[in-house]
């Protein structure tokens, strides 16, 4: 009976703590009178003074946490069994707010380069930076076979690259770098093997760019700058000369890194074309290369421009290639003429490559004057050579001479050149017989049947034209039928070509 009245008597000392302390001292009574149940009200005396307070509650809000401690007080008598039961009111306090998390580690570390004392770093920016934004990064190296890391920078910086100074050649060291931001500092990022700090041997090499393996041409006044890289460790020596001397300093200006020679001239004059020898030393080791550079500028004009000689609607001029080219070869001259009218230039030559020239289709009655340019890679010259004198096309005076032709004999007795044929007609269909005939003086042309001439007969019509002899058979009957001939007779002779006709009568 004990067993079972316990249980009921710590169900309410449980439901006394929570809202509702009224229950409790009714369900008190019920198990009184059966057992000692003394120690169970006991232990449900001091929640009842706290019920005043839970009471004030609702008015003041500031007295919620006394009911808490009161809480814990209830589960203090040990007789109960189920003491995780006050565990009830623990929802009650707030939680906490996440703590913001620290940025993700850097990413991609490596190394850049390696001297006799020191090591460059390069790496990537970490993908998660949280919350806040990133202060920089924290450098530490450590001693290999030690493991004190040790900080290289004091404060944090931004830049993904960075140089370790002052190490001695020969260690190994182990490098790692932590992103810091307001939250805290990253997971390191570590290089996975040691690094051992020495000189890098690298024999010189000089890596002429192609534009500068072929002779650089600039024009007078221009700036030439130009960048060769080279590579060698340690760092090599440069030595620029022009014809196994020292460069000018004041027209050339040079200027070296580790990486990279620079060549500049500020304005550019012909004294500066030639060939400059760049050689590129460590210790005994040596590299070598040539840089060829033209400065070139207009031509002069050419010389001695001559009018050779004019004729009818041309001219023939000649001249002599300028005394200076301009240190660039002649491509061609261009020539321009000018009439006395107008006075303009017009060209009428272009890249001329001879010193000598033909000019045509000129204007009947207009004068002359010509001008010649010569030419290169940087243009035209400034100035032109002119003739001395002018060209003017005169009308030639001419007179019509009619050409005389030889006479040639014509004569020519007659010649049939198509003989006629033989033919075969219906009755009352008209026929035509034909014939060509040649001959001079043009001869005359008789037509016979059965060797008789035929003379004006209605019934026959003869035509010649052009040579060619016709005779019209109008209607004929079966009488028409025989042999006609067609003579052509004229003083140097005569000729005759003959046919036979059949006239059929339809059945």
């Amino acid at each position: 009976m004990t067993g079972k009245t316990a249980p009921p008597a710590t169900d309410p000392a449980p439901a006394a703590p929570m809202k509702e302390p009224a229950p409790s001292p009714k369900e008190e009574p019920a198990p009184s009178p059966k057992e000692q149940p003394a120690p169970a009200p006991a232990a449900e005396e001091p929640p009842a003074p706290e019920h005043p307070p839970a009471v004030e509650e609702p008015t003041v809000p500031t007295d919620k946490p006394a009911p808490v401690p009161t809480a814990e007080e209830t589960p203090a008598p040990e007789e109960g069994a189920p003491p995780a039961e006050p565990q009830a009111p623990a929802p009650e306090p707030q939680p906490e707010k996440p703590k913001a998390e620290p940025p993700s580690s850097p990413l991609s570390l490596a190394v850049e380069e390696v001297s006799e004392n020191s090591v460059t770093l390069t790496w990537k920016a970490p993908e998660q930076t949280g919350r806040s934004s990133l202060d920089g990064y924290l450098v530490e190296i450590c001693k290999d076979g030690s493991t004190d890391w040790t900080a290289v920078n004091t404060e944090p910086f931004l830049s993904t690259r960075y140089v370790i100074q002052d190490l001695n050649s020969g260690d190994k060291i182990h490098v790692r770098v932590k992103a810091v931001s307001a939250s805290g500092a990253s997971l390191p990022a570590t290089l996975e093997q040691p690094v051992l700090v020495r000189e890098i041997l690298q024999l010189p090499r000089i890596r002429m760019p192609r534009h500068l393996r072929q002779t650089y041409v600039r024009r007078v006044g221009d700036a030439v700058n130009l960048m060769i890289p080279f590579q060698g460790k340690p760092q090599p020596k440069v030595i620029w000369t022009k014809g196994d001397q020292p460069l000018d300093t004041s027209r050339v200006n040079i200027r070296n890194t580790d990486k990279d020679t620079i060549f500049y001239i500020r304005e550019a004059q012909r004294g500066d074309s030639g060939t400059y020898e760049l050689a590129v030393r460590i210790n005994g080791a040596e590299d070598k290369a040539t840089l060829d550079i033209r400065v070139i500028e207009p031509p002069a004009a050419p010389q001695n421009l001559k009018l050779l000689d004019v004729w009818g609607f041309n001219v023939a001029l000649e001249w002599s290639p300028p005394a200076d080219n301009g240190n660039s070869e002649i491509k061609g001259y261009v020539v321009q003429k000018s009439d006395k009218k107008s006075g303009k230039w017009f060209t009428v030559l272009e890249r001329c490559t001879r010193t000598s020239c033909t000019i045509s289709d000129l204007i009947i009655g207009n004068t002359y004057s010509f001008r010649v340019f010569a030419e290169n890679a940087c243009g035209l010259s400034d100035k032109a050579a002119v003739t001395s004198g002018v060209a003017h096309i005169k009308k030639p005076k001419t007179a019509y001479v009619p050409e005389k032709i030889p006479q040639r004999d014509m004569m020519e007795p007659p010649k049939f050149t198509q003989p006629l044929t033989d033919r075969t007609t219906t009755r009352g269909y008209s026929t035509h017989l034909f014939c060509s005939v040649r001959g001079f003086p043009q001869p005359k042309i008789i037509w016979m049947k059965n060797q008789m001439e035929i003379r004006e007969d209605p019934k026959y019509i003869a035509m010649i034209e052009q040579g060619v002899c016709s005779l019209e058979i109008r209607k004929p009957s079966p009488f028409d039928g025989g042999i006609y001939t067609c003579k052509a007779v004229n003083p140097l002779g005569e000729a005759s070509v003959d046919c036979k006709l059949d006239v059929k009568v339809p059945q």
